[in-house]
This record gives C-alpha cells, sequence and structure tokens, in this order.
C-alpha cells in the first residue's frame, strides 16, 4: 500500500526530536511519521500513537515492526489523550504530533464512505465500532440541523438550499451511497463541475459531523499542553479552515505577547506564557511535494513550544 506523509521533513525537524524521547503521534494513519519518529529517538526513545481505524492500525504495525518494544498502540480518539497515556504509565512527554488530514485508504476505499467519485455506503466514520454514520444524518436530521451542519462545518454557501433539497428528495427515496448524495448535489443544487467537486463542503461537513472532530480537536489541544514537557513542542498539521482557526485560536491564548514598545509594557500587565510559536507563518508544501502527492495541496504545518507548566 502505498503511503506518502505529508510535510515528511519538515516535521522531523520541528518536532525538535532528541535520543530518548517520549513522543505521541496522536494521528497514526499508516505510520509514515511515526517511522521517521522512531528513527530519531533511538532505541531509548518511546512512542505512544493514537488511532481510530482498526485496519490503519494493523497496517502500521507491520511497518513499524522492527521498533515493537518502543512503540505503544492506543486505539481510540485522541480526545481521550491523557487519560490514555496516563493508564499507560506516562505522565509527561517530550513532543506530540497530530496530522489531521483523511488518510490515504479512507479516500481510496470506497466501502469506507468518504470519497466523493468511486461509489460506496454512507458511512464516514473513522472509528467502525461508532454508532453514527453520514447516513443516518442525511435521512434523519431535520431540515435546520443539515443546514447549519452545511453551513458550520462545511463553510457552504448555499447551505439552506442543500438541506432543503435533501429532506425534499428522501421523502421518495432515502440517500443510500456516497454517488448517489454526490450525483444529487451535483445535478440539482451546486452547479456544474469545475476545479472542486460541488459535493465537497456537504462531504466534509457530514465526517466532521460524524466523528465529532472540532470537538475532539478541541480537547485533545487542551490535553496536549497538559501533559507536554516544558520545552517540548506541538506540531500540527491541518488541511482545512476550520481545523488551522481552532489551532490557532487555542495557542494564541497562551502565547508570548508581541512586544512593540517595551516602555508601553512597563505599563501593562500580561499573563505569563505557556506556550510560544515556533513557526511565525504556517509552513506549506512546496510545489514539488505537491505534484508528487496532491493530498498535500491544502496543509499547514504549525509549531509551538512549550515555555511554563499549566497553572490550575
Amino acid at each position: 500500500m502505498e503511503h506518502v506523509s505529508v510535510l515528511k521533513n519538515e516535521v522531523q525537524k520541528y518536532l525538535n526530536l532528541k535520543d530518548g524521547g517520549i513522543v505521541v503521534d496522536a494521528t497514526l494513519g499508516l505510520g509514515g511519521h511515526a517511522l521517521d519518529i522512531l528513527k530519531n529517538i533511538g532505541k531509548n526513545g518511546k512512542l505512544i500513537v493514537f488511532e481510530q481505524d482498526e485496519r490503519n492500525l494493523e497496517e502500521a504495525k507491520i511497518r513499524l515492526k522492527d521498533y515493537e518494544l518502543q512503540v505503544t498502540y492506543i486505539q481510540d480518539n485522541f480526545c481521550y489523550l491523557k487519560s490514555r497515556i496516563s493508564g499507560f504509565g506516562f505522565e509527561k512527554v517530550d513532543a506530540i504530533l497530530f496530522d489531521l488530514g483523511l488518510s490515504s485508504p479512507h479516500v481510496d476505499d470506497p466501502a469506507r464512505g468518504f470519497s466523493l467519485i468511486k461509489d460506496g455506503p454512507l458511512d464516514m466514520r473513522f472509528n467502525l465500532k461508532g454508532k453514527l454514520t453520514a447516513e443516518i444524518v442525511i435521512n434523519t436530521y431535520i431540515e435546520e440541523d443539515l443546514g447549519r451542519i452545511f453551513f458550520e462545518y462545511g463553510e457552504e454557501k448555499f447551505s439552506r438550499k442543500i438541506a432543503r433539497a435533501i429532506c425534499a428528495r428522501r421523502k421518495e427515496k432515502p440517500f443510500s451511497s456516497t454517488k448517489d448524495l454526490a450525483d444529487f448535489i451535483s445535478e440539482n443544487v451546486g452547479g456544474k463541475f469545475n476545479k472542486v467537486h460541488p459535493a465537497t463542503r456537504i462531504f466534509q461537513a457530514l465526517r466532521i459531523e460524524v466523528n465529532d472532530e472540532l470537538n475532539a480537536l478541541r480537547e485533545a489541544l487542551t490535553q496536549a499542553a497538559e501533559v507536554l514537557r516544558v520545552s517540548g513542542r506541538v506540531v500540527v498539521i491541518s488541511y482545512h479552515s476550520l481545523e488551522d482557526r481552532i489551532v490557532k485560536q487555542f495557542f494564541k491564548a497562551m502565547e508570548k505577547p508581541e512586544v512593540i514598545d517595551s516602555e508601553k509594557l512597563l505599563y501593562q500587565n500580561f499573563d505569563d506564557p505557556i506556550f510560544e510559536r515556533i513557526t511565525k507563518k504556517p509552513v506549506v508544501p512546496t510545489d514539488e511535494e505537491i505534484n508528487a502527492n496532491r493530498r498535500a495541496r491544502s496543509a499547514k504545518l504549525r509549531v509551538y513550544e512549550k515555555v511554563r507548566e499549566v497553572m490550575y
């Protein structure tokens, strides 16, 4: 199975790994970044990985088989980061990576229900043990809630129109496949296919709702701030504006203030910072990487270093 890690070299550079370090890969996927991390933390290092998808987890274990004794595998949502790593005896870690994008198998396997092009069931669950599916959302949510989800999670300007059309259509025939839904939006609501499929934002919104992605991210960042050692780093790769905005806003509240006028600073009271921003602007893939891996085109990498302990 071919797997290309996004911003591969940049991730390792900014994690700033040391021999013997303890690292969390909160989004294991197929283990590309994890393999590089293990090479950089040496034989005394430890890697804790989170992955909801059982098939991804098994594939990654094969990739990481030479480091089996150094890896702690956790099949769970990263929103349980603190309690899960504590359960394995880890209290503090040296670095944490969040690579928030879909893994390749999710898109490539039509049976998972993420693809706009390949027909499959309306599923979209990262963890197949979850009860909520895209089919349940699209066929049972009231029009108002569908419109809200499409607008908030998909940033879809025709959210109400699409929600209204879906609710009218499902009275006669419920939606059961990805192609059925994508074609319906394309033909009846979203206009002609251009560079971006008209149903792209709707599929994104459904995926976020099914997996509660944004709330999970907020919770995981809060816990990451607690379990990270002082001088440790959090590296986050996001792929759409909603995720990126959450990351920016979360760490902005914890960053050092930018001092423009030192005299003014003497007369102002600033809370001591918890994190310092390492990347002043997000790091993005080169044109060469994008040409080699189209899924990297929307990636933004941000890096933050902890400068003092979180106090409660």
